[in-house]
């Protein structure tokens, strides 16, 4: 629920109707999204406007950067000119940017198919389908034990870092600048229409908070402390809804020290170079990865280095997804240095998930996956009475699906959807996933993220530029996170 401080706006004469699409509608940014530059900006169960999509990306972000390159966004719109459209352009110069193929995608077949493939010399492997929707697959025995321990070893010699910091005051004091009316923000949250804020409708808005994990207990003890909900039944109206002031809900949210086991994410994480001049292990799972996956090397090699987490007693991840929305307002972290853009939002873009674990874990942190096979998707129905599927906490046993951890086990699934041309579609929201509570032990997982641009335009440039730079460059064009060649020649005792 984070929103504007300072002066209150007028709420006393605010109606509340719901929305149609006539043409005071469509005057004040809430119409179809027909026209939007690249894909419709809001899916059916949304609120079709910009307002909608700005403000829920408040909610969602959890850095000043973001939020800072929010406000020169606001005032230095570049106007509604769609980035393929720019792309095309700078193609048309005397450099095009070459034509992409399509991107390979395994076919599930059905629940517990299995196929053989050779990804190392003289063994066989086996993927097997675990679901379709998303289209996740396990391999066991990707990694070799030996493996396992040594990527254990090079993160805790790299050292690793909490994985989530809360925002800084400086963050806060941005978020309180921000203009939004409090109609625009009960519209955002009344999801059915129907004129109340239910918990669960709260709750779906405001996953991420200033960093806490909120539960249906939390908001009511919001509402308790800062009386926004006068006779307790757990539900706003409008009049309730405007009659708060927002401050206090930064002042409450301020007032309370946030513990580890209330964080969205409770680990520790560092990163291992894969790239050329890599340890000759961290080379070899790449090159399995790149058979795996059947991408062109380009694709792969420009990818993310290796992620390593650890989970400890106690640790886990509420559930998410890996991938952001694909929206005229976001560019994807990896092309963004070379798209020429100018968007507020910032995103991670990844094609696919290829997770391994690294340990036996004695007690939980399973791999799960809420809604995986479910007939339909609607987000409301994750939060139904006091159960939250989202939460890994308290309700992992409720997911549809559990992947128990075992090492050299390795998982992959595929975050978008194909956009029937060959390429990436929208983000297929049943790849919804998290890691279970770890009840006893240490939990040891690695990610390899393989990133796509859902602009082919975008991606195809980016990898143009990064081919330029390496023949111009060599060894000392690669990025800082390269330095990890430090660690080529590592020796382990295993």
């Amino acid at each position: 629920m984070a929103a504007a401080a300072g002066p209150r706006p007028e709420v006393q004469n605010l109606q509340w109707a719901p929305p149609e699409h006539d043409e005071a509608q469509a005057a004040a940014g809430l119409g179809d999204c027909e026209d939007a530059p690249v894909r419709p900006l809001c899916k059916p169960r949304g609120i079709c406007s910009r307002a909608y999509f700005l403000v829920l990306m408040v909610f969602v972000h959890l850095y000043l950067g973001n939020v800072l390159a929010l406000l020169l966004f606001v005032h230095y719109s570049n106007g509604d000119e769609s980035t393929d459209s720019r792309l095309q352009r700078r193609a048309q110069g005397p450099t095009p940017a070459p034509t992409l193929g399509p991107l390979t995608r395994l076919e599930g077949i059905k629940v517990g198919h299995e196929r053989k493939v050779q990804l190392v010399a003289d063994r066989d492997h086996f993927i097997r389908t675990l679901s379709l929707k998303p289209l996740l697959f396990e391999i066991p025995g990707f990694l070799s034990d030996e493996e396992c321990r040594f990527i254990i070893h090079l993160a805790q010699m790299k050292g690793l870092q909490r994985s989530q910091i809360l925002p800084t005051e400086e963050y806060e004091e941005a978020m309180g600048t921000m203009r939004v009316s409090q109609l625009d923000l009960f519209r955002l949250l009344d999801q059915n229409r129907d004129g109340r804020l239910q918990l669960r409708e709260v709750l779906a808005q405001t996953r991420l908070g200033n960093g806490r994990w909120m539960t249906p207990e939390n908001i009511q003890e919001m509402y308790s402390a800062i009386k926004a909900d006068p006779d307790g039944d757990g539900v706003l109206s409008l009049q309730e809804f405007s009659d708060m002031d927002l401050r206090d809900f930064h002042k409450y949210m301020r007032s309370h020290k946030v513990e580890s086991s209330e964080l969205v994410r409770n680990s520790h994480h560092t990163w291992l170079y894969q790239g050329e001049g890599a340890h000759h292990v961290m080379r070899a799972i790449r090159q399995r990865v790149l058979r795996l996956t059947r991408l062109s090397p380009e694709i792969v090699e420009l990818s993310e280095p290796l992620q390593v987490v650890r989970y400890g007693e106690g640790g886990h991840y509420h559930a998410h997804v890996d991938s952001g929305p694909v929206y005229p307002e976001t560019i994807c972290s990896h092309t963004k240095l070379v798209a020429n853009e100018s968007v507020p939002f910032e995103t991670s873009c990844r094609y696919m998930t290829v997770l391994f674990y690294l340990n036996n874990v004695t007690g939980g942190g399973e791999t799960v996956f809420p809604v995986a096979d479910n007939r339909t998707y609607d987000e409301m129905s994750l939060i139904q009475d006091d159960v939250d599927l989202r939460d890994t906490r308290r309700h992992c046993d409720k997911g549809n699906l559990r992947v128990k951890p075992r090492q050299g086990t390795a998982v992959f699934w595929y975050n978008y959807l194909p956009d029937g041309q060959g390429w990436v579609g929208d983000v297929d929201d049943y790849s919804l996933h998290g890691g279970c509570l770890v009840t006893r032990g240490t939990k040891w997982i690695a990610n390899n993220w393989i990133n796509v641009d859902p602009s082919r335009a975008r991606q195809a440039l980016f990898q143009q530029e990064m081919a330029r730079l390496a023949r111009e460059g060599g060894a000392d064009s690669q990025p800082e996170w390269a330095l990890d060649r430090a660690y080529r020649d590592a020796r382990v005792e295993l």
